[in-house]
C-alpha cells in the first residue's frame, strides 16, 4: 500500500514533499523518489529507507527552489525494490505515482512497444505513464492524454502526473485505490491518505472514481471523462496524526481487517488473464504442473491455516493430495517426499526463519519449491525455484488478518489452475469461479464487515472468559483452528479448535454450565451432523454463538445464545466472510478488555528465529 503525495504553489516543495512521505512510511515500503519541475521535469529515487533519498537530495540544491512536484514511497509490486523499479515513472514530457495494479500492462506493453517506446524498468507504473505519454505526444493535451489512456488500462490505480509543459500544475486520478486532494493558502496537495496534508489542513476532497483533478497553484478543478467541469463533495477530520494513519480506525488491526476487499481484489486482479488463473511463470506451465504427485503446503501459524483452506480447495477442486506440514517440524521428521512433488511455502514477510529452513531442505531433496509471500525481495522468495506475490500491502498490526485472506485468495486461484490442467473443470466454469473470486467474494467481505455491531456485543459476553472451544467440519473446522490462533494471540484467553464429531470422543468432558463455545456451519452436506454437535454442548449447557451461512441458517434451525448469519455467497467462497466474522470477534474480545490489540505480548510480527 505505497505512499503518494504531491504539491504544487508557492512554497519549495522538496520539503513538503518529503514531510509527507514520512507522515506515510507507516504504510511501509522499500523504496522512494520525487519528480519536481525545474527546467523540465528532475527525478531523484532510491531504494531503502528515505533517508537515503534524503542524502541524495542533498547534492542536488539547485532544485531546492522548486515549488512544483511529487512523491512516493514503494511496496514492490512488479519487479524488485531497486533505484530503476521506483518511482516516479515517465519520459521528458511528463512524470507519474501510481498506487495499485495494471491488470493489461503486458497487452499494453506490447503496443507500446510497436509504437517504438522502450522500458528501463520491470514496472506496471512505467507502462500507464508512457501510455499516457503516447496520447500526449497525439493530442497535445494533458487531460484527453490521460483520459485516452484511462480507456485502455485495466486494474486498480491512483495517479499523480506532472508534465514538463505545465510547470505548476499536478493531474490526480484514481479507481479502486485511495486519493485525496487538499488546498491551503499558498498551494494544493494531494496524497494517498489523510496524514500526509494534516500538517497543512484539516479540508479535503475524495475525488469520485475517474474523475479528474487538476491543481494549479491553490485553486483546483475537477472534470469528468467529457471534459465537463464537476463539483466534488469536501470533508473535515479532526484526527490527529496517529489516528489519521490508522485511517480513523483505533487500531491498525481493524483498519486491516477493513482492507480485505481490496486485499483481495487486488491480489485476485494480478493473476488473471483473459478470466482465467496466470501466472506469468514459465516454470509454471502446464506441462510442469501436469507431473506433480503430491503437494506439500509448509508455513507457520496464520499462514498454516491459510494452507489448510487450500489443501481443501485443491482437493476439492482438482484432486491432488495435498498435505499441510508445520514449518517447524518439517525437516526434523525427515518427510516423504517425491521428485515429482510440489513444496510450497507460505509467509507474509517472506522471513520466517522455520519456513525458510524448510524450504532448504526441500530443494536439498531435489523437490520443486514454490513460495508464496507478501514481500518482494524478501529471502524465502530469493531462494524458492519460482516465486508468487500476495497484494495485501503491509501488515501493522502483529496478528494477521488481511494476508490469510490473499494467501487463501491466491490459493484458490492455483487450486482452479491445476483443475484445468488436469481437465477436471471446463474454462468456463474457471471463469465463473473466478469472476465471483474477484467480485463477489470482497463484497461478501465488506457485507460480514458491517455485521461489527452483532460481534462486538457477543464479544462483551467473552471478556471475562478462560477458556472457550470452536468447532466445525469439513473446511469449516480449518477455518476454526486460525479463529481460535486470533483469539488467544490478543486476547490471552485459552481456546481450541475441534472437528465436531470429535466432541464426543474426549472434549466433551470439558464442557460445563456456561462455557462458550462458537459453532461454525457453513457447509450444507455438514450441517445436519453439526446440528447433532450443537445440540450435544447445548444440553449441557453450554453459552452459544452460531455462525453459519444464509443457506444453512434457511434449513436449520440452531440453539443458540447467539447467531449470525453470513452474506449471500456461493458455499465455496464462505470461508472468505466466516474468517472476518472470526478476526472481528478476536479483535473486539482483546479490545474490550483493554489491551494492546496491535502488539500482542511476547509476540513478533516476523519470527526470524527457530
Amino acid at each position: 500500500m505505497c505512499g503518494i503525495i504531491g504539491y504544487t504553489g508557492q512554497k519549495c516543495a522538496i520539503p513538503i514533499l518529503l514531510e509527507g512521505l514520512a507522515t506515510l512510511e507507516y504504510r511501509g515500503y522499500d523504496s522512494a523518489g520525487i519528480a519536481v519541475q525545474k527546467n523540465g521535469l528532475q527525478t531523484v529515487k532510491a531504494k531503502g529507507r528515505l533517508a537515503l533519498l534524503e542524502e541524495k537530495l542533498s547534492a542536488c540544491a539547485y532544485l531546492a527552489d522548486a515549488t512544483c512536484g511529487i512523491g512516493h514511497t514503494r511496496w514492490a509490486t512488479h519487479g524488485e525494490p531497486s533505484d530503476v523499479n521506483s518511482h516516479p515513472h515517465g519520459t521528458e514530457r511528463l512524470a507519474l505515482v501510481h498506487n495499485g495494479i495494471i491488470e493489461n500492462y503486458m497487452e499494453i506493453a506490447a503496443f507500446l512497444a510497436e509504437q517504438g517506446y522502450t522500458f528501463l524498468s520491470q514496472t506496471d507504473t512505467e507502462i500507464a505513464a508512457k501510455l499516457i505519454d503516447y496520447h500526449y505526444v497525439k493530442t497535445g493535451n494533458p487531460q484527453k492524454a490521460i483520459f485516452s489512456a484511462l480507456e485502455m488500462l485495466r486494474g486498480a490505480y491512483a495517479f499523480g502526473i506532472c508534465f514538463a509543459d505545465y510547470p505548476n500544475r499536478i493531474y490526480a486520478v484514481r479507481r479502486d485505490n485511495p486519493l485525496i486532494v487538499a488546498v491551503t493558502e499558498d498551494g494544493g496537495l494531494i496524497a494517498s491518505d489523510v496524514p500526509a496534508v494534516l500538517a497543512h489542513t484539516n479540508t479535503y476532497w475524495r475525488p469520485e472514481e475517474k474523475i479528474l483533478t487538476v491543481i494549479d497553484g491553490a485553486e483546483i478543478t475537477f472534470y469528468n471523462s467529457t471534459g465537463e467541469m464537476v463539483t466534488q463533495a469536501s470533508e473535515t477530520v479532526d484526527w490527529n496524526v496517529q489516528q489519521a494513519r490508522k485511517g480513523g480506525f483505533p487500531h491498525f488491526m481493524l483498519k486491516e481487517i477493513h482492507e480485505q476487499p481490496a486485499a483481495v481484489s487486488h491480489t485476485v486482479s494480478a493473476y488473471l488473464r483473459d478470466g482465467l488463473p496466470y501466472f506469468n511463470l514459465e516454470a509454471l506451465d502446464s506441462e510442469f504442473l501436469k507431473k506433480f504427485n503430491a503437494i506439500h503446503v509448509v508455513a507457520c501459524g496464520t499462514a498454516m491455516h491459510a494452507g489448510l483452506i487450500g489443501k481443501n480447495i485443491i482437493e476439492r477442486i482438482c484432486r491432488v493430495p495435498v498435505h499441510v506440514e508445520i514449518a517447524s517440524e518439517f525437516r526434523y521428521r525427515d518427510p516423504i517426499l517425491d521428485k515429482n512433488d510440489l513444496v510450497i511455502l507460505l509467509s507474509q514477510s517472506g522471513e520466517t526463519a522455520d519456513t525458510l529452513a524448510a524450504l532448504r531442505h526441500a530443494k536439498e531433496k531435489g523437490v520443486y519449491t514454490l513460495a508464496i509471500v507478501n514481500v518482494i525481495g524478501s529471502t524465502v522468495a530469493r531462494e524458492a525455484d519460482s516465486v508468487l506475490y500476495t497484494l495485501a500491502g503491509p501488515e501493522i498490526a502483529v496478528a494477521s488478518t488481511k494476508a490469510y485472506s490473499v494467501q487463501c485468495a491466491l490459493l484458490y486461484l492455483l487450486a482452479l489452475r491445476l483443475a484445468l490442467v488436469h481437465k477436471k473443470i471446463s474454462a468456463k466454469e474457471a471463469r465463473q469461479i473466478c469472476q465471483k473470486l474477484l467480485s463477489a467474494v470482497p463484497k461478501a467481505i465488506e457485507q460480514a464487515l458491517a455485521l461489527k455491531n452483532e460481534i462486538s456485543a457477543y464479544a462483551k459476553t467473552l471478556v471475562d472468559a478462560e477458556h472457550l472451544f470452536y468447532i466445525g467440519r469439513g473446511i469449516d473446522c480449518d477455518l476454526c483452528t486460525e479463529a481460535s490462533l486470533k483469539l488467544k494471540e490478543i486476547s490471552y484467553i485459552h481456546s481450541e479448535a475441534y472437528a465436531a464429531g470429535e466432541l464426543k470422543h474426549g472434549t466433551i468432558s470439558l464442557v460445563v454450565e456456561n462455557t462458550p463455545i462458537i459453532a461454525l456451519c457453513t457447509v450444507s452436506s455438514l450441517a445436519e451432523k453439526m446440528l447433532s454437535g450443537i445440540r450435544e454442548v447445548a444440553s449441557r449447557g453450554a453459552k452459544l454463538l452460531v455462525v453459519t451461512s444464509k443457506a444453512v441458517a434457511d434449513a436449520y434451525d440452531f440453539p443458540a445464545d447467539i447467531h449470525i448469519v453470513l452474506p449471500e455467497i456461493d458455499e465455496l467462497f464462505a470461508p472468505f466472510p466466516a474468517c472476518c466474522v472470526m478476526q472481528l470477534l478476536a479483535y473486539y474480545v482483546s479490545a474490550q478488555k483493554g489491551l494492546d490489540v496491535d502488539k500482542p505480548r511476547n509476540l513478533a510480527k516476523s519470527v526470524t528465529v527457530e
